[in-house]
């Protein structure tokens, strides 16, 4: 009966990650969340698209219905602190702190340490590279890259 234990205790380490990777506001321009969301599915993640016009009560509404583990959010439009506030305060009414919040785009260099301090854990800009976003992501979700030799 190892088995069950193993089922009932390791559960959560079996289970895939699961990140929504949401378009928040009105900017309908989603092929870079697109392909992101392929490198972090190739990755190991479980990835849920929510797709392009999403409001913070929605994306709320999907951490919680989907048990998300994290938020990738994409934005171009210049309204990525407003959004990002919102949905980190309604997060934290939930007593959800504990979802990873990941935020790239078009991203002025003065507001990304502003999103850090409000609770992003990482912020993507222009150029950012596959190898850096996964590793950045796989760091910030607990995931080492040293295989375990216990």
């Amino acid at each position: 009966m190892w088995f069950i234990k193993v089922l009932k205790e390791g559960y959560g380490m079996l289970r895939k990650r699961r990140i929504i990777m949401a378009k928040m506001g009105l900017d309908s321009h989603d092929n870079a969340l697109r392909i992101v969301s392929k490198w972090l599915a190739d990755g190991g993640y479980e990835v849920i698209y929510a797709g392009v016009y999403n409001s913070a009560e929605r994306v709320l509404r999907m951490t919680i219905e989907e048990s998300a583990d994290a938020l990738g959010l994409s934005f171009l439009g210049g309204e990525h602190l407003h959004y990002v506030q919102k949905l980190i305060g309604l997060l934290r009414e939930k007593g959800l702190e504990k979802v990873k919040i990941f935020v790239g785009g078009i991203i002025p260099p003065d507001d990304v340490a502003v999103m850090k301090e409000i609770g992003v854990d990482a912020v993507f800009t222009p150029g950012a590279k596959r190898a850096e976003i996964l590793s950045t992501i796989d760091k910030c979700m607990g995931i080492s890259e040293e295989p375990n030799e216990s």
